[in-house]
């Protein structure tokens, strides 16, 4: 007795993207409604040091140990340009800081985002880092 089998190809197409982060490989998966977040909170070793960095740069200035970011930048040797992205951390809203202490920041978030261009408004901040308050 002879059987007919039909052997179809079944094609599933998944559209993702494959990306190394901190010698790790990770799924970026595309956007849907919002921002993908990360299923279990991963705390991004750049985005906090460079918030540490900012913060304590901050508390420098403020004590007056520096008077000003020249004096800063020569003091840690480090580019003013530089220097000055980074101290923009200390403009973003206090959520977003949490959310990024916490690990909680969406996974399409790196600190050169939050390098170029941030706006001094939170609301601003919440819409293009997509953490916008639900």
């Amino acid at each position: 007795m002879t059987a007919n089998i039909r052997i179809d190809t079944l094609t599933i197409r998944v559209p993702l993207t494959l990306r190394r982060y901190g010698g790790r490989k990770l799924v970026i998966v595309p956007e849907g409604e919002g921002v993908p977040v990360r299923a279990k909170p991963t705390p991004d070793d750049t985005l906090l040091k460079a918030l540490a960095r900012a913060h304590r740069w901050k508390r420098m200035l403020e004590s007056g140990q520096v008077a000003s970011l020249n004096e800063l930048s020569e003091a840690e040797k480090i580019n003013p340009s530089y220097l000055t992205r980074i101290y923009r951390l200390t403009l973003l809203a206090p959520d977003i800081v949490e959310t990024i202490l916490d690990g909680r920041q969406p996974r399409t978030l790196h600190l050169a985002d939050l390098m170029d261009d941030m706006p001094v408004e939170w609301d601003q901040q919440r819409e293009r880092y997509g953490m916008a308050t639900r």
